[in-house]
């Protein structure tokens, strides 16, 4: 957007005018003889004496290009400009713990990913990459377990170390078995300490807890107290051959917490389910204090040096003629 600074600086468009209405000629004296026969010597000559005076003839041209000289300094002085759109940043909002699930039941082959057959894991790592790219207001921490809970990635806003701690990761790393209660407990002492209020956990898993240790249930319960948000996500199909997918406890688990259960049978599915939540936990963004300006003064301030040198350039020229034609 085009936009004049100091707009007022055109107010004093009119004062050259006023100048030129208000104020006489400029009267110069010259220099004369004074002769005890002046009248007798004019009359003898046929000649009318002139006023000991010169005054300034208004040359149209030369006012009015003077006049387009003011209005281009005022024009610099009003600071012209071009203002940009108020760049947004980013703002930190949020600690977001990634929980996923690398127990055994996830090398399964049950998942299409581009027209090939791949594992579940593969499916997820595909699909969580686009949405970790996407949470560009969050400090992201990867968690993965089966039958104990690893922390893979600390919470950073580096995300690039995230997808690369993730793509490192693969079936098995953390055992067999699928310790859903071990995962949310320890996922809740990474938020310890921390000040940013906004803490938001994504637990996906393909199974049912092995029992051992915490209840899922009453670990989901603790970080409530601790005013964590927990999303969960089960993989595969809850009524498949394979089934043991616990859909009860995960959705105990995000209504205890004011979160939300999502089931993703194939990638397309867990797609949408990353679409809801970047719905439900939106990017934070703050407008930056930097607007972006690009300043124009410099234009009409040259045009306005050019023209005066201009004018003298010819002034000079002109009374360089004139005395060359007296002499």
């Amino acid at each position: 957007m085009f936009e004049f600074a100091y707009i007022w600086a055109f107010a004093l468009l009119p004062l050259p005018l006023l100048i030129f209405w208000v104020f006489p000629p400029l009267r110069q004296r010259i220099e004369a003889l004074r002769l005890p026969t002046f009248g007798e010597a004019t009359k003898a000559s046929g000649r009318k004496a002139s006023k000991g005076a010169w005054i300034s003839k208004r040359n149209f041209w030369q006012c009015l290009l003077l006049y387009i000289i003011w209005t281009l300094a005022l024009t610099a002085l009003a600071s012209p400009r071009i203002v940009g759109e108020p760049q947004k940043k980013i703002k930190t909002a949020r600690n977001f713990v990634i929980a996923a699930d690398i127990s055994f039941s996830m090398a399964n082959t049950d998942w299409s990913v581009d027209g090939k057959k791949n594992t579940r894991w593969e499916g997820v790592k595909y699909v969580l990459k686009e949405f970790i790219h996407q949470r560009k207001s969050d400090r992201l921490a990867l968690v993965f377990f089966g039958t104990n809970a690893y922390l893979q990635a600390p919470l950073t806003t580096d995300l690039n170390v995230v997808e690369y701690m993730l793509d490192q990761t693969d079936v098995g790393m953390a055992g067999q078995m699928t310790s859903i209660g071990k995962a949310i407990g320890y996922s809740i002492k990474i938020f310890e300490g921390d000040t940013i209020d906004q803490k938001v956990m994504l637990l996906l898993t393909d199974g049912q807890d092995d029992g051992r240790g915490m209840l899922p249930i009453d670990a989901a319960k603790t970080a409530k107290e601790d005013s964590i948000k927990i999303y969960t996500i089960g993989i595969g199909d809850p009524t498949g051959k394979n089934q043991g997918l616990d859909e009860a406890t995960l959705r105990s688990i995000a209504e205890a917490t004011g979160g939300q259960y999502f089931l993703a049978q194939d990638p397309e599915q867990l797609k949408d389910a990353y679409a809801t939540l970047n719905e439900l936990e939106p990017i934070e963004y703050k407008a930056d204090d930097n607007v972006p300006i690009t300043l124009l003064y410099m234009y009409p301030l040259g045009a306005a040096i050019i023209l005066s040198l201009l004018m003298t350039f010819l002034q000079a020229v002109v009374r360089l003629i004139q005395s060359s034609k007296k002499d």
